[in-house]
């Protein structure tokens, strides 16, 4: 999960009709009963033996049928010439999603914050909830803290924990999935919540007047591109030493070597941040125009913000619900705190943001926002975009479906500030913080439909008092140990 606004919204692909039946016979009447009675031409191609492959003459045949239809038509001059979302959208959808809410948190702190090009939404939706209470604290009615500082240390604890992953599986081939897997992202821009409480954990947090975004911060391509090949080569290295049986000693020396150079590239490209370990100060104006000054530490600094008391609840419906999952060497910190999720039915989910809410807590939410929403009037609504009026065709994979085909996964952080309930408390829509500037949805703020949260919000982050205790009992139980590769690995 955790891309730029132009990299973070995936490509949205035609989810295929999971099939019901096993012969052609039942497909036929699957199609039946779905589209109508069928051209003849149809019924002879779903009578035939010879499907195996593609035939010119037979695709020609349904072009031709295809087209007797008036409305296909239609639908070839409208969307041949243009963005297929955008001419499919309802417009009584878009009516039907008001920024009104019931149930919010006291106060929402500018400004809308911009992760740019590059890959740190996880960053900016914690920096994001993490900025309400330090805006309580210091008296402030605009502040963002430093996501270039997270990210900075989040680079250097990446490289070492790929370094180290590299040197733990130097014995498997190195064409294994799990090797193959480990090399594809070393170091990239993506993170999880438990990464967050890791980071923090150890490098606290500094205002972002202290460490503003360099280039390379809002355009990170470039500079993850370099590291990752450098890791690359260093990772071959480091499999070669272990292999040939080299001192505990000599490997040691050569990762240090390989991390300095990373560290040198950080510092180049992010500039050298604030000593983790030392005081800074801060010179700011509070809400009433006075000047201030505060002199500490980053880990001083971070200290109301409590990380580690927050844990995810997840909707995961593949796995069995009151459930400890974690992913396998998924992490940053090296002998960090492991990514761990309490695996709930979406009801308990939902209960849970609403508790936090009502307590005027914000929420850190993963989610698939390119599904079935648009940036421009920040809607996500399952019933925004009608592929059916423009294609004839169902879609109609299950949750649980989707994550087990690819079709989809956590690929974006955000924030929960508010929620409409009904009369009998249940939720409508909720309001939703992007980090994608305030030129997107409503000065940056977003409506999610509540049908929307319960098949794409995957994650949110919650306060132990948000839940029972059966569910807060559930962080007790040894955890399942879903593979690397597995959707739920996916880093927003």
């Amino acid at each position: 999960m955790g891309a730029a606004q132009s990299v973070e919204r995936p490509v949205r692909r035609v989810a295929v009709e999971p099939p019901p039946y096993t012969t052609l016979d039942e497909k036929f009447d699957a199609l039946r009963i779905s589209h109508g009675k069928p051209s003849s031409i149809t019924r002879g191609v779903l009578s035939s033996r010879d499907l195996s492959s593609v035939s010119a003459t037979r695709v020609q045949e349904y072009i031709v049928d295809i087209l007797k239809d008036p409305k296909n038509q239609l639908s070839l001059a409208a969307l041949s010439k243009n963005n297929i979302n955008a001419v499919l959208e309802r417009p009584s959808t878009i009516v039907a999603d008001r920024q009104v809410f019931n149930v919010s948190i006291p106060e929402e702190i500018a400004p809308v914050t911009n992760q740019r090009a590059s890959g740190r939404c996880w960053i900016f939706a914690a920096t994001n909830v993490f900025r309400i209470a330090l805006s309580k604290k210091y008296k402030l009615q605009k502040f963002e803290l430093s996501q270039a500082y997270l990210f900075f240390w989040d680079k250097v604890e990446k490289a070492n924990y790929f370094l180290e992953t590299t040197l733990l599986t130097a014995d498997q081939d190195i064409d294994s999935r799990l090797v193959s897997t480990l090399t594809s992202s070393p170091v990239g821009d993506g993170g999880q919540w438990d990464m967050i409480v890791n980071l923090v954990s150890k490098y606290g947090l500094v205002p972002q007047t202290l460490y503003p975004d360099s280039f390379n911060a809002k355009a990170s391509r470039p500079m993850d591109s370099l590291i990752t090949t450098k890791l690359r080569q260093d990772a071959l290295i480091l499999r070669a030493l272990k292999n040939k049986g080299a001192s505990a000693s000599d490997i040691a020396e050569a990762k240090q070597r390989m991390m300095q150079d990373i560290v040198r590239i950080l510092t180049i490209t992010l500039g050298p941040p604030p000593p983790a370990d030392k005081p800074f100060t801060w010179e700011y104006y509070d809400s009433k125009k006075t000047q201030r000054t505060v002199t500490m530490t980053p880990l001083e600094f971070a200290a109301p913000i409590e990380v580690k008391k927050y844990f995810s609840l997840i909707n995961d419906p593949r796995n069995e619900y009151g459930q400890l999952l974690t992913v396998d060497l998924l992490g940053n910190v090296w002998q960090g705190q492991p990514i761990t999720y309490v695996n709930v039915d979406r009801h308990i989910l939902k209960s849970a943001c609403v508790a936090m809410l009502k307590a005027g807590q914000p929420i850190f939410f993963g989610s698939d926002v390119g599904k079935q929403s648009d940036s421009s009037y920040g809607i996500m609504d399952t019933d925004l975009i009608d592929y059916e009026l423009g294609f004839d065709i169902k879609l109609g994979l299950t949750k649980a479906q989707r994550l087990q085909t690819g079709e989809s996964a956590m690929t974006h952080a955000m924030v929960l500030t508010a929620v409409h309930l009904d009369s009998d408390g249940k939720p409508v829509r909720w309001r939703v913080e992007n980090s994608w500037s305030d030129t997107v949805g409503t000065d940056g703020y977003f409506v999610m439909s509540d049908k929307w949260m319960d098949e794409f919000v995957y994650q949110a982050v919650v306060h132990p008092d948000a839940v029972s205790k059966e569910v807060r009992d559930i962080l007790k139980q040894k955890p399942k140990v879903l593979p690397l590769w597995d959707p739920m690995g996916a880093l927003a």
